[in-house]
């Protein structure tokens, strides 16, 4: 009978520090790593939007398609201070946005994930930009159907997600929209202007842009969703 007793009274025992920590401990932690994650993705595509905007940006000025006033050109970029920054922080706000979309719509997306397909894409949004400064076409309609082409081949050949061709196309239009009003207000201007303004083939650009920093978005995202995974898996 004193047995039986300690035996319920051992059953009836609360459950020491040991066992109510993992149920607490493991929820606060991911949500710390998650934040922390966060900070650093935008890092990593702020840093990558800005070394592309100075690499892509010194092509346009050397080529004399896009002009800035003396006194804003700086003499080791060849560009205006603010332009980095800005592309930078576009970029970190993309290549963060599509992945949100994707697990909003309840869409993950899977076509071509891996690091040798983001690297392939960023060097077909290199060349497009190259081929808009340095290749001569007949006219400007030529250029501008060429590169809208090869835009919507980037993203066919490594997104193809409606999603995907959705937020480019609207990102394009509210960049194209906020470009011209720099150029209309004389921040700075372009060579030859067909379009308002602007170059005609300037929303191509921007959308491969927007489909370049959506697929690295994706990428480390889906990196960190593996981390976190295989975190869980170990505890």
């Amino acid at each position: 009978m004193a047995m039986g007793d300690s035996t319920v009274v051992s059953d009836q025992q609360p459950p020491g520090p040991s066992q109510t920590t993992p149920s607490r401990g493991p929820y606060i932690a991911v949500i710390t790593n998650r934040n922390t994650n966060l900070v650093i993705r935008g890092f990593m595509l702020f840093s990558i939007g800005v070394f592309l905007a100075l690499v892509l940006n010194l092509l346009q000025v050397q080529r004399n398609v896009t002009l800035f006033p003396p006194d804003v050109i700086s003499s080791i970029f060849s560009s205006a201070w603010w332009v980095p920054p800005c592309c930078g922080t576009a970029s970190a706000m993309i290549g963060l946005l599509y992945p949100c979309i994707d697990s909003r719509l309840g869409e993950p997306h899977k076509f071509k994930r891996e690091w040798s397909s983001v690297m392939r894409c960023v060097a077909v949004f290199v060349g497009i930009n190259h081929a808009s400064a340095k290749v001569d076409f007949a006219n400007n309609v030529q250029l501008s159907l060429t590169l809208a082409a090869l835009s919507i081949g980037l993203w066919w050949t490594f997104d193809r997600s409606r999603s995907g061709f959705g937020l480019g196309v609207v990102i394009a239009l509210l960049a194209t929209l906020s470009t011209q009003l720099l150029v209309y207000n004389g921040v700075f201007q372009y060579t030859s202007p067909d379009f308002l303004y602007i170059r005609s083939w300037l929303p191509c650009i921007f959308f491969a842009g927007v489909i370049t920093m959506g697929n690295i978005g994706r990428q480390l995202a889906l990196y960190e969703c593996k981390r976190m995974s295989g975190k869980t898996h170990q505890d």
